[in-house]
């Protein structure tokens, strides 16, 4: 299977919905199952690290209008520009966030919060220094967002992991990142997200990083290095 499929898509395979955001994958046979989402929030739709699709706007109106278009990976410029220019709405990173601004054909504006009035706090995550991310977690009702760094995708897990910590990251995994989180549903940039016993899955994945590395290397190193080179163009 391709790393990222780049021909426009011709549907889409909906994810993770529940009662305030829908998930959707728009290339399901790509081995990097690139995951979008949406959030409804008071002032309007979230529409976050978007992959187009026919037919996505009418799942956006299930949950009112579009508030914006966020970025949350530098490497996940996708198709920010066609989905913000569309509704007219800018696409919001972190000040801190370098790449996307020469990636994206529309309006681009820096915010700490990036979400909006969504409620989310965001912490800022560059490991390795491969990539720069955000993580935006709202405690009010324990939604969590990772964008790279972990993943229920074909690439992270192994044996009865629900969730894979990133194979470079596996042998000092990134425990301080989600201490004294609690989450009850955890979406991803890559994958479904977990609904069911989120906090203990993501307890699993953290704990057991180091101790699985070297099954997980076996494993996904041929595909997480094609995911790599793939993602240098994203």
């Amino acid at each position: 299977m391709p790393g990222y499929k780049r021909s426009p898509a011709t549907g889409f395979e909906e994810i993770d919905r529940w009662s305030d955001g829908v998930g959707w994958i728009a290339h399901p046979d790509e081995d990097g199952e690139r995951a979008s989402h949406a959030l409804k929030a008071d002032d309007g739709v979230w529409v976050i690290d978007p992959v187009d699709a026919p037919g996505i706007d009418a799942v956006l109106n299930e949950f009112g209008d579009v508030a914006g278009v966020v970025v949350l990976s530098s490497h996940h410029a996708r198709d920010a520009g066609p989905v913000a220019s569309r509704h007219d709405v800018a696409v919001h990173i972190p000040p801190w966030m370098d790449r996307i601004a020469s990636r994206v054909d529309a309006p681009i504006r820096r915010d700490e919060s990036v979400l909006g009035g969504a409620g989310f706090e965001i912490t800022r995550v560059e490991p390795l220094s491969l990539y720069q991310g955000a993580i935006p977690y709202r405690e009010t009702d324990g939604t969590l967002i990772v964008p790279d760094l972990l993943s229920s995708g074909s690439a992270y897990p192994v044996g009865d992991e629900r969730i894979g910590v990133m194979l470079g990251l596996r042998p000092f995994p990134p425990r301080e990142i989600f201490a004294g989180i609690e989450p009850e549903r955890i979406l991803f940039g890559h994958g479904e997200g977990v609904f069911e016993n989120a906090t203990a899955a993501l307890d699993d994945a953290l704990s057991g990083a180091r101790k699985r590395f070297p099954r997980a290397l076996v494993k996904h190193l041929g595909t997480n290095l094609r995911l790599f080179a793939a993602a240098l163009n994203e």
